[in-house]
């Protein structure tokens, strides 16, 4: 488990320091992008920085590559220390998931809703979704959470799961004994380490192979886009901040086009009214009138979930030619 430096008490976002990025990858102007170099939210990162423009030429066994047009150097870093480099300037944005941004905010004493937080959040990615779990052996998971306190924990989320057992009641003072691990976390019980861990679940299945079971959720989490917070000292106030705007701006775009289709079709004046109903759009339908007398052409966005449907519905209210195009980007 990477280690966070600073203690809880020092104001990381507002005082100056150097970066602690080699030479040749910190560039004067360029936004320093931290990205996942592997992991389970690598491919589908690298297809958002992809439909969202950030087209850049990774060079073997580097991690670092600067964008084409764009001051922004992408930098590959283990998901679980991007957060870290972002609290401390080391770079300027980064994407890693829900839990690792949560862990080191409460390992360093913040909470991600605080203002004062070195991190402010941009956006969820949608992507990467699962839950941090108490697990424990399956004959012992129908007693309570509070019942694992003062117990020996194996995890990869300590200052989460510490967190999680100090909500927990405990009258009697006991101390829960946290063991951190940086993988293979579900075999600790089986191996004698542990009687319960924490840790991620996604579809279960690692989880039921290793004979454990969820006895509480602790937190659900998913990939998310977050900045170091603002300030004169970190220069995200000036330039680089509107290089970061961009960013979330791109992103944005492209997961809308993500979620909506254009649905076109051609239909008569008789037509005309259900069909625009069918199709209200994101503000009104397009309304083209066609070379063939009493004929339109329209055209709305639709949900992409619900594509099918509505043109089922077109095509039954008496819609010709009904067709459907996926978008690249948007900005809406």
């Amino acid at each position: 488990m990477a280690g966070y430096p600073g203690d809880a008490d020092d104001d990381v976002a507002s005082r100056p320091r150097s970066s602690s990025m080699p030479g040749d990858v910190v560039e004067e102007n360029a936004v320093l992008f931290g990205v996942p170099k592997k992991g389970r939210i690598h491919e589908e990162v690298m297809k958002i920085l992809k439909g969202a423009g950030f087209d850049h030429k990774r060079p073997d066994r580097l991690d670092v590559a600067m964008c084409k047009d764009l001051p922004i150097k992408l930098v590959f870093l283990p998901a679980a220390d991007i957060p870290s480099y972002v609290m401390e300037g080391s770079v300027h944005i980064g994407i890693s998931g829900s839990d690792m941004l949560e862990e080191t905010l409460v390992a360093a004493g913040h909470r991600r809703d605080d203002d004062s937080a070195p991190i402010k959040v941009l956006r969820s990615l949608g992507i990467g979704k699962c839950k941090l779990c108490l697990q424990a052996p399956k004959d012992q998971c129908d007693r309570p959470p509070k019942d694992f306190v003062g117990k020996r924990i194996v995890t990869s989320f300590p200052a989460l799961t510490k967190q999680f057992f100090d909500k927990c009641e405990n009258k009697e003072g006991k101390k829960t004994s946290i063991k951190v691990v940086s993988g293979s976390v579900e075999a600790a019980c089986g191996l004698g380490l542990a009687d319960a861990i924490v840790d991620l679940v996604e579809t279960g299945t690692t989880m039921k192979a290793a004979g454990l079971d969820i006895v509480a959720d602790v937190l659900e989490t998913e990939a998310l886009l977050f900045q170091q917070r603002p300030t004169e000292a970190n220069g995200l106030l000036g330039t680089k901040g509107d290089t970061v705007t961009l960013i979330e701006q791109r992103i944005r775009g492209f997961m809308t086009s993500q979620s909506y289709v254009m649905v076109v079709c051609n239909c008569s004046d008789e037509a005309l009214a259900k069909v625009c109903t069918i199709l209200p759009g994101k503000r009104s339908p397009t309304i083209t009138e066609l070379k063939q007398s009493s004929w339109h052409s329209v055209s709305a966005l639709v949900e992409t979930k619900k594509s099918q449907r509505v043109m089922d519905d077109l095509v039954k209210a008496g819609a010709e030619d009904v067709l459907c195009f996926g978008l690249s980007n948007t900005r809406m």
